[in-house]
């Protein structure tokens, strides 16, 4: 992943295109070229004032509406034909059950996996269309400027009679899924059972409808709990997987490594929360103020910002060695923090945390995740890798809470406040230790073999399809990514993210924060503004958790723990209800802008203003701004990973690093706004935090309305 890209394999986006067309239906896929070549012809009619920009919109329009409509009536035509093929073999299937005949039966299933493969031929045939759509929308508004496809977008997907829902959606296409599949149930062998797979989905499916399945996945970008989930881990990964990388990806996967990834994202998310019950007393107890909480817990963040850079940095080279480096200095960071209380020195506990924040290996965990794990088991990975975070945010202040005790032994003291570090030293010693027992150190070298046949090819192609979503569906492997080397008229779509470098260079990973900066269109930015906001509110919640309790409604470390991981709690439920069911009613942009507008609401209900401040007020609007901010996460992350440049899919200074630093700085400046404004008083300490909180939202919420048409 982190690798450069060997220059032979960089192919014209014209040239790759027609590989991937069938011959037979040659003549109903987009005509790329032509479309390519007009958006050229338009530049010097516009300098010569022969067009001016309306007549250009008008032609360009036109030309395309009239290709959509060219490759929606030959869809159409082909689903008529397959489901005619499908109403004769119905007749057969009725006849069959009415006389049990093997052969007969062996027969009919091989005509249904015909048809099955034909299918299979008609969403490649989709999807290759709909990139090619997406990718000269996006030529068209590189060459002039234009927002042409939000507008384009937004009139034709939203018309009652679109053609470009039939892209989007295709309703027809199901239907013929679902009786292929019906039918092949029916003909498993299952003697005395009525089930179909109404009954019983999880009954055994034939390999042609997993294929099918897995297409029509692609196409739809249909969600459920697994895949939600998955988008929370942000992995990035490459455009389009291959045979070949999935038996390196085979070949490199190791369970137990895996395992002890996990094992370390979880350990580090209950490091990080299993303090904040006790932060303020901790302080208080070594002469500092409540308040300076906030720099207590923020510390480890600080240190996040710069371990994530050489964490990303070291898994290019090691997995192994970075797990062991963490494992170290979290035992360091721990036991300072630990026998500060001892010493009474405040900035041994600041060190100590600050080395917490130094052993973060998250960046290592999910590139481990993203470069070793088979495309097979990589979204059960991420979303066990979500969970993994999820579960260790709820037992951090749980533990925390059941650590009310208080004893010495020789001179070291054992109690609520410094348990939590000894704790965490012991758990990651014993980490470390499994670490070294068990962990497999992936190979780098894996030897590939070349295809030797153009047919083989085709049939991979066929089988795997182009990994790229749809129109404006983009999973963020296409985002940048401009067809811009005009010299060669015929194929000269080069991909590139706008450069004037030699091919070979235009799609290297980024090799800075700046080189990756520039790679950030519109739409990435304001995805990156909303996930700094939802961090931003939530660590405000989160982190005066504490002090605010304490001084309104006077709740013990205990109280304060049950309430912390009863919203670590909601996390796995919260994502369950969206991935399984809210992200299949509605588009991820209203989820989006919906959750947004949630978070603001119980920001604003979390204000004390005038009448007294309740229990009641403080739980609720803290548990919609939690609730909200995880649903929010989800979407935004998934959006996200669709926008982005595919030059920030590898390399060190990937996505995946910039949403981490991103949130990271969020949680650095809550904590460090808690901490200045308890100088003020505790009194002011609520309103204070939260009206930052409110105007970041309010400027994510216009963000968001601004790029709204584009989030697709």
């Amino acid at each position: 992943m982190g690798g450069g890209l060997d220059p032979s394999k960089m192919v014209a986006f014209g040239k790759k295109l027609k590989e991937r067309q069938l011959q037979e239906w040659q003549g109903y896929y987009i005509n790329y070229k032509l479309m390519k070549k007009k958006v050229k012809q338009y530049s010097p009619q516009i300098e010569m004032g022969a067009l001016d920009r309306r007549q250009v919109l008008k032609d360009f329009s036109r030309m395309l509406d009239s290709q959509i409509e060219k490759i929606v009536l030959f869809l159409l035509e082909q689903q008529g034909v397959l489901a005619g093929r499908l109403t004769q073999l119905g007749e057969q299937h009725n006849s069959c059950q009415q006389q049990l005949d093997i052969a007969k039966i062996s027969d009919l299933r091989e005509a249904y996996r015909a048809v099955g493969q034909d299918l299979l031929k008609l969403l490649f045939f989709v999807e290759v269309n709909a990139i090619g759509i997406r990718k000269i929308l996006k030529k068209f508004d590189k060459r002039f400027g234009y927002r042409f496809t939000d507008y384009y977008v937004k009139t034709r997907a939203n018309h009652p009679y679109s053609q470009l829902q039939q892209v989007f959606k295709h309703v027809g296409l199901g239907a013929v899924v679902g009786a292929i599949s019906r039918n092949l149930g029916d003909l498993q062998l299952r003697h005395g059972s009525y089930l179909s797979i109404y009954d019983q989905p999880a009954l055994p499916e034939d390999p042609v409808i997993d294929s099918i399945k897995a297409a029509v996945h692609r196409l739809t970008n249909s969600t459920n709990f697994l895949n939600f989930l998955a988008q929370h881990a942000f992995i990035m990964q490459e455009e389009l997987p291959t045979p070949i990388e999935e038996q390196v990806d085979d070949k490199r996967y190791h369970f137990m490594s895996l395992l002890l990834n996990l094992v370390n994202t979880f350990l580090y998310m209950v490091n990080t929360y299993i303090i904040v019950p006790t932060a303020d007393n901790y302080s208080i107890s070594l002469g500092a103020a409540a308040t300076l909480c906030g720099i207590v817990i923020g510390a480890m963040a600080v240190a996040q910002v710069f371990s994530s850079v050489y964490f990303s940095a070291w898994s290019n080279k090691s997995y192994y060695k970075p797990l062991i480096f963490s494992s170290i200095v979290l035992i360091i960071g721990n036991t300072l923090y630990a026998l500060a209380y001892d010493v009474h020195s405040i900035w041994v506990l600041l060190i100590g945390r600050l080395f917490c924040g130094l052993g973060s290996a998250r960046a290592v965990n999910r590139r481990y995740i993203s470069d070793c794990v088979p495309l097979k088991f990589r979204m059960q990975a991420s979303a066990a890798f979500v969970s993994a975070s999820a579960l260790g945010m709820a037992c951090g202040p749980a533990l925390a809470g059941l650590l009310q005790m208080n004893f010495k032994v020789y001179k070291l003291t054992f109690n609520e406040d410094t348990l939590p570090g000894w704790v965490m030293a012991i758990a990651w010693l014993f980490y470390l230790v499994w670490l070294c027992l068990t962990f497999k150190e992936p190979s780098r070298d894996v030897p590939v073999e070349p295809k030797t046949t153009a047919d083989s090819a085709q049939n991979d192609a066929l089988e795997k399809g182009i990994r790229q979503p749809l129109l404006l569906n983009s999973s963020g492997s296409d985002k940048g990514q401009h067809l811009d080397n005009y010299e060669n008229e015929d194929d000269d779509d080069i991909e590139n993210d706008g450069s004037d470098e030699a091919p070979e260079e235009f799609r290297k990973a980024a090799t800075s924060i700046v080189s990756a900066y520039r790679l950030l269109t519109p739409s990435v930015k304001v995805q990156l503004l909303i996930y700094f906001m939802l961090k931003y509110a939530m660590e405000i919640l989160l982190s005066e958790s504490s002090v605010i309790t304490s001084y309104y409604f006077n709740w013990s470390t205990s109280s304060v723990a049950i309430f912390l991981a009863a919203l670590g709690l909601t996390v796995l439920p919260v994502n369950i209800l969206v991935g399984t069911y809210i992200s299949n009613m509605f588009e991820e942009r209203q989820i989006l802008l919906a959750s947004e507008i949630v978070v603001f609401l119980g920001i604003i209900c979390s204000f004390h203003v005038i009448v007294r401040y309740t229990v009641v007020q403080y739980v609720c609007s803290g548990l919609i701004m939690f609730v909200a901010a995880e649903v929010l996460e989800g979407v935004n992350l998934s959006l996200l990973s669709r926008v982005m440049s595919s030059r920030l899919s590898r390399g060190t200074y990937n996505g995946g690093l910039l949403s981490t630093e991103a949130g990271t700085i969020a949680r650095v400046i809550a904590d460090a706004t808690i901490t200045l404004v308890g100088y003020l008083g505790e009194k002011n300490l609520l309103n204070l935090t939260l009206l930052p909180s409110l105007l970041i939202c309010i400027g994510s919420i216009v963000a968001t309305c601004c790029t709204y048409n584009s989030l697709y």
